[in-house]
């Protein structure tokens, strides 16, 4: 067993129980993300570890962020408490997946690792946008109709929000081309990350906020279009 297989062993013991004890996980959850954080690693790699690595400690940052003056706008994170094991797959379900896939075919590994980039840039640039778009954005728009909209509800956006999410993209992308090298290959993911958080945004107000699917499935198919652009492109 190398160094590095140990290292990411001892992250996902210490991040699990981490998790659980301070209440950003339940006991499903923790165990499920630390079964996707070893999936990943094992069909995807060390750098698409880190890429869970990075997403799951800055959306966990930013969901915490003023978290009390979300909640006064109503913006806050749905469920308040712990993060679910379906919330945990609804952001890392697709990667998982594609690691499985190049697991079990190694000869398609870099394409499972660059659509597990755009997975993850997508998820991030939505996190982001969401949770940090709330508390710094200062105008809100509905996504479809462009009019001016209620701060917090499904489907409406910021400038500042949206600018928030592509950089987050941006790490994303600056992770995968510091492991790979850089290419034409960085604005693709970033631009992956910008659509699946456009699309989620359109998810939102044109289904979500009717009640025709839940926060989980966006998230879910956020994913999967932000992996899925990669695909087409490359």
């Amino acid at each position: 067993m190398q160094i590095a297989e140990i290292v990411v062993y001892v992250i996902l013991l210490i991040g699990g129980v981490w998790s659980y004890a301070t209440g950003k996980l339940t006991l499903a959850g923790s165990f499920t993300g630390g079964f996707t954080g070893y999936v990943i690693f094992k069909g995807g790699g060390l750098p698409c570890f880190v890429m869970l690595t990075f997403f799951f400690v800055i959306a966990s940052a930013a969901t915490k962020l003023q978290h009390e003056r979300k909640v006064v706008m109503n913006a806050g994170e749905q469920g308040k408490g712990r993060r679910t094991a379906v919330q945990v797959l609804a952001n890392g379900g697709i990667a998982a997946l594609l690691a499985i896939w190049a697991w079990l075919q190694p000869e398609y590994l870099w394409l499972a690792q660059l659509m597990i980039a755009g997975s993850f840039a997508a998820a991030t640039a939505d996190t982001l946008s969401s949770e940090l778009g709330t508390v710094y954005g200062r105008r809100f728009y509905n996504i479809i109709s462009l009019k001016k909209d209620t701060r917090g509800l499904d489907g409406v956006i910021s400038i500042e929000g949206t600018l928030i999410g592509i950089a987050g993209a941006a790490a994303i992308a600056a992770i995968y081309c510091i492991s790979f090298g850089w290419s034409l290959r960085f604005p693709v993911i970033i631009l992956a990350g910008f659509i699946g958080n456009v699309i989620d945004s359109v998810l939102g107000a044109w289904l979500e906020r009717k009640g025709l699917v839940g926060n989980n499935a966006v998230n879910f198919l956020n994913t999967a279009v932000g992996a899925a652009f990669c695909w087409i492109i490359f």
